[in-house]
């Protein structure tokens, strides 16, 4: 994203509410909105919609809600997404959180409002636009931003309830474990293993901390010419978790091969600027005072084995109709359970 084109489009037809409804409602919620209001849709998003709303004088702010249809249950929670942004102002860099609407009757679904925000989103992991030092400042605070978040106090921010601490994996694995059977599509029998290992595996380490769930490049907004982070976006997975399962799914960008989610395949880290998987990881560990990790496989594979399920949800809805899709669907979860698999038990 750019400072003066964000990447938007008209609203496509799966997606399309009762404008003048939504501005009616902005008017009482957020009176400086104005007499006139342009609704326009971002490209991508996959999970929750979003929306560039701008009112007639100029003014910008981006809404995002809940896609439409029959949903899995406990996902596209919009709403955990608002009151994490609102309770971390001030403690990491997130947007300015504006109004939540949870009534359905306004635009078909609960939606929230924040602030619109001018700088870079980097969709290509290896920043083939950025010199060396920049590649490395901008990982660096990339980093740093995650190891901040791990060290808010949830419960002085307000969010001692936003998730059960303790047994994170216990809960976790099942949770994923019910997401993938309820959009199963077919027989996958890396994920029947990974759901037959996984707990057993599971680390005595019972750390606690805010878990943003899907902390990667993509999903932080930089400075416009700066290498640092303005926003952290796309909260719709956080809860009161496990440090070790955020920085375990941030850096398996070292380990994907899917360029459209984020891959580093091809880098040279010795000149690139970017840093290893292990000196990004040590970085992490000397913030946060950790030491060595143990059984690192268990939190790569369980991240890997995370991302398996949302992907064959994402493909259920897809072949429902609920999902609309320029190309052809492929389920990406088969390929993604063998590779965390093939990582828990020391084969990669």
């Amino acid at each position: 994203m750019t400072a003066t084109d964000p990447p938007v489009r008209d609203v496509v037809e799966k997606h399309r509410f009762d404008e003048a409804r939504l501005h009616a409602w902005l008017k009482a919620a957020l009176p400086e909105i104005g007499d006139t209001l342009q609704v326009q849709q971002f490209q991508g998003g996959a999970s929750n919609p979003t929306f560039l709303l701008t009112s007639g004088d100029g003014r910008r702010y981006v809404l995002r809600k809940k896609p439409p249809g029959q949903l899995l249950s406990s996902a596209h929670q919009v709403d955990r997404e608002y009151r994490a942004m609102k309770a971390l102002e001030g403690h990491i860099p997130v947007p300015r959180m504006r109004a939540l609407c949870e009534d359905p009757e306004v635009i078909g679904t609960s939606f929230y409002v924040m602030d619109y925000l001018e700088g870079r989103i980097f969709r290509d992991a290896t920043l083939p636009d950025q010199t060396p030092a920049e590649r490395a400042a901008i990982y660096d605070d990339l980093n740093a931003t995650l190891a901040k978040l791990h060290g808010v106090d949830f419960e002085a921010v307000g969010l001692g309830d936003y998730g059960r601490p303790g047994n994170y994996f216990e809960r976790q694995v099942a949770r994923w474990t019910r997401q993938y059977r309820d959009a199963e599509s077919e027989s996958i029998p890396a994920m029947d293993a990974l759901i037959e290992k996984l707990p057993a595996r599971i680390p005595t380490d019972q750390s606690v901390s805010i878990a943003h769930g899907d902390y990667r490049l993509e999903n932080v907004m930089y400075h416009p010419t700066e290498p640092r982070i303005i926003a952290v976006l796309d909260w719709e997975l956080s809860t009161i978790g496990h440090p070790l399962a955020d920085i375990a799914y941030n850096a398996f960008i070292w380990r994907s091969h899917a360029p459209g989610w984020g891959s580093l395949d091809g880098v040279d880290f010795k000149t690139s600027g970017i840093p290893t998987e292990a000196e990004y990881v040590d970085a992490y560990r000397r913030r946060t005072g950790r030491a060595e990790i143990a059984d690192w496989p268990f939190y790569m594979a369980f991240g890997i084995f995370r991302l398996a399920s949302i992907s064959q949800g994402v493909y259920r809805r897809i072949l429902s109709g609920t999902l609309a899709m320029e190309r052809e669907a492929i389920n990406g979860c088969p390929p993604l359970a063998e590779q965390a698999l093939d990582i828990l038990e020391g084969r990669q």
